[in-house]
């Protein structure tokens, strides 16, 4: 089993974008729930995410700290894994009078169905196992 070449990138299976209906309010001509394309980041796109919602903030004795604004960091986070709708298309934007994909993604859903979104996002993405789920599933 030490085998490398399994883990070269022609090996990886490539990620599998996901159909999910994030909204029953946007439907088709014939009148049934449009879904939305989903895809996973990897975690070098994931870090510049988290990058850009990062600011340097005065802690104790004046120090510098780093602090992620996790609401921002979620929107882009989301819009980056969104892959239909085309958050990023100046049309859509300008119909709902916003500037960016992340802003977009805020302001065309509910609070509930960003919420289910970026639950689906963080699932594709593997952030939805617990540590000790992992451990018990490597035991079995």
């Amino acid at each position: 089993m030490s085998d490398l070449s399994l883990f070269f990138a022609g090996s990886a299976l490539a990620p599998q974008t996901e159909d999910f209906v994030v909204s029953e309010r946007f439907k088709d001509k014939e009148g049934r729930p449009i879904p939305w394309q989903v895809r996973p980041i990897s975690e070098e796109e994931n870090d510049a995410i988290r990058t850009s919602a990062t600011r340097k903030v005065k802690g104790k004795n004046g120090v510098l700290v780093p602090e992620t604004n996790y609401g921002e960091y979620l929107a882009k986070l989301a819009a980056a894994c969104v892959v239909f709708p085309n958050l990023n298309d100046a049309e859509l934007q300008k119909s709902y009078g916003v500037r960016g994909a992340d802003t977009l993604i805020r302001k065309m859903l509910l609070s509930g169905e960003y919420a289910n979104l970026v639950a689906k996002i963080q699932e594709i993405n593997g952030f939805d196992k617990d540590i000790n789920e992992l451990a018990d599933e490597v035991k079995n």
